[in-house]
């Protein structure tokens, strides 16, 4: 399969892991997950899997953007991908909004037994909205890598899949641990109504951008 391949083109594979990796490590990818982990308490797997989830979204998302541009121009695409940008932005003010307000509104009682169901409603939640956010800046490889055929575009989806997706889970699950030995003393009651404010800070930093 690779061997029509000319060795130049493999440029664009190390291309699109590079990138993969690089957007990535931008914070409005991670950080979200990081602290809703840590203020739920969930096990090392747990947010391996919520990071998983939004891997694989984000990956499914931009290979849509990419469709997009054999269907409708990179123009067009460019377009389309700032405004799945500017949605995902709001989604993850609305997000960390929802959060907020819900820690707040039980601070007065806890809800243990709830637990369980809340961190699959949660995880779901982030799953989708971190998800839903393509990495626009790696369609370009994609688009000069037609010229040499599907081969190379699979080769090249397959490693934009795994290098996102394990940085994704690296990340989260490296920087969760590191959380874990942060004590904020008396503001751990409020941990979470913070955590949900600064997910919207997040949000609204990567939509000003857009704007």
């Amino acid at each position: 399969m690779t061997e029509n391949i000319p060795h130049e083109a493999w440029i664009l594979v190390l291309a699109v892991i590079a990138v993969g990796v690089l957007h990535t490590l931008v914070p409005d990818h991670w950080v979200p997950i990081t602290l809703i982990a840590r203020q739920r308490s969930w096990t090392r797997a747990q947010t391996a899997r919520a990071a998983l989830g939004a891997g694989l979204g984000h990956t499914l998302s931009t290979l849509a953007i990419g469709i997009v541009v054999w269907l409708a121009g990179t123009v067009a695409a460019a377009r389309f991908g700032a405004v799945v940008s500017m949605l995902s932005s709001l989604a993850l003010i609305a997000f960390g909004a929802w959060i907020a307000i819900a820690a707040w509104r039980e601070l007065s009682h806890e809800h243990d037994h709830e637990r369980t169901h809340e961190h699959k409603h949660t995880a779901t939640a982030l799953t989708l909205v971190l998800g839903s956010s393509p990495m626009v800046e790696g369609i370009p490889a994609f688009f000069a890598a037609a010229r040499f055929g599907p081969s190379l575009i699979a080769i090249m989806s397959v490693c934009f899949a795994v290098s996102t997706i394990v940085t994704y889970v690296v990340l989260c699950t490296l920087s969760r641990a590191a959380l874990e030995r942060l004590h904020l003393g008396p503001l751990e009651r409020y941990g979470e109504v913070l955590s949900g404010a600064l997910i919207v800070l997040v949000g609204i930093a990567f939509m000003l951008p857009n704007l």
